[in-house]
């Protein structure tokens, strides 16, 4: 089994900055990808970034010049540093990731982590 331990989030101004932060745990032979997903109320979950362990990156356009992502190999953690922060960004994000448990391939999700951004 994997885990994927989630930080960071909270309530922020608009036009400021947070960082969230992903740990993944238990018997991992390999990550293929992590990332960030977001789920505001009344939307589809959407992707906001990830990358895989090859270091190429992907980030959906509204977040584009204003987040990054970082991954730590060795550690199997995954950071997403979000600035200039809008209210549209409001929601709850969610750490992802394609694990090898050794026993297959599949997705896990952690628990989510709520970012709200207003005055």
């Amino acid at each position: 089994q994997v885990h994927l331990v989630e930080s960071g989030g909270g309530l922020v101004q608009p036009g400021g900055s947070l960082r969230l932060s992903c740990a993944a745990f238990g018997r991992i032979f390999s990550i293929a990808a992590m990332g960030w997903f977001r789920q505001a109320p009344g939307k589809q979950r959407e992707l906001v970034a990830d990358v895989t362990s090859g270091g190429t990156t992907t980030y959906v356009d509204s977040v584009k010049g204003r987040f990054t992502i970082y991954r730590d190999n060795a550690k199997n953690t995954v950071s997403l540093q979000m600035n200039s922060l809008k209210p549209e960004d409001t929601a709850v994000y969610y750490c992802h990731a394609v694990v090898n448990d050794y026993a297959s391939t599949r997705d896990y999700w952690g628990q989510g982590t709520q970012v709200t951004v207003s005055s």
